[in-house]
């Protein structure tokens, strides 16, 4: 199930929106559930006060009582994985956009034509990052780690300690058995004794890998282009 919001302070194009969201996800062959609003304040209540849980929302940035730029701001904390599609009659708010780490931005005058592309790359990615869980098995416990909550895993010791949205986890493996037993192309290696999980990477820049959550991790000079070159060819394969 794709949960989604549409927010524009205009209903026909709320309408319209809704619409476009619910023949993309017919054409995906995914089931969805599509929450609409009018008020950017109502969708930013749902989400902070009632805990309304959302992959995927279309925004409006122009509108009266917040702008979803205001709005995409307040909420990442809430949602950090959510995809937040922009519409926006103003090109200038691209570069803004592209700050908070939003997944795209589709003019308004062009709506129809590059909406469903960009919805159906969400979805995609949506599904990439569902679904995949890292186990631990110890003695006393089973903890299932989904691979979407883990932004890197490090040695330390002879643990693999993997951070992630929920905290540290340690299992008592080397690094290179647990990026076996991973066996996907999200992770990768930065460095001798760290796994990044490629969908959490925002920027790879002087070095650094710049994450999500705030952290930047250096790169070591003999993975720098080997990492450059396997982030491009993953996001060129999958959106």
């Amino acid at each position: 199930m794709i949960r989604t919001a549409i927010c524009d302070d205009d209903p026909k194009a709320v309408q319209n929106h809704k619409e476009i969201m619910e023949a993309c996800l017919r054409q995906w062959g995914k089931p969805g559930e599509i929450t609409t609003y009018t008020a950017s304040k109502n969708l930013f209540y749902d989400i902070t006060e009632d805990h309304f849980f959302f992959d995927l929302i279309l925004l409006d940035i122009e509108m009266p009582d917040s702008t979803g730029m205001e709005i995409a701001e307040k909420i990442k904390p809430c949602l950090p994985n959510v995809k937040i599609i922009f519409i926006t009659s103003h090109v200038e708010y691209a570069i803004d956009a592209f700050e908070l780490s939003i997944f795209r931005y589709v003019p308004k005058q062009d709506t129809n034509r590059r909406l469903p592309a960009a919805i159906l790359d969400a979805v995609r990615l949506i599904d990439l990052e569902d679904e995949k869980f890292y186990t631990i098995r110890t003695g006393s416990r089973l903890e299932k780690i989904p691979f979407k909550e883990i932004f890197y895993i490090e040695r330390y010791g002879k643990n693999a300690c993997m951070i992630t949205a929920g905290g540290v986890s340690k299992v008592r493996k080397s690094l290179q058995q647990v990026y076996e037993e991973l066996g996907t192309e999200e992770f990768l290696y930065i460095d001798r004794g760290r796994i990044v999980n490629m969908i959490h990477i925002m920027q790879v820049k002087d070095g650094m890998a710049y994450l999500k959550n705030g952290v930047s991790l250096p790169i070591s000079r003999s993975h720098l282009q080997t990492v450059k070159e396997q982030i491009n060819r993953y996001w060129g394969e999958h959106i």
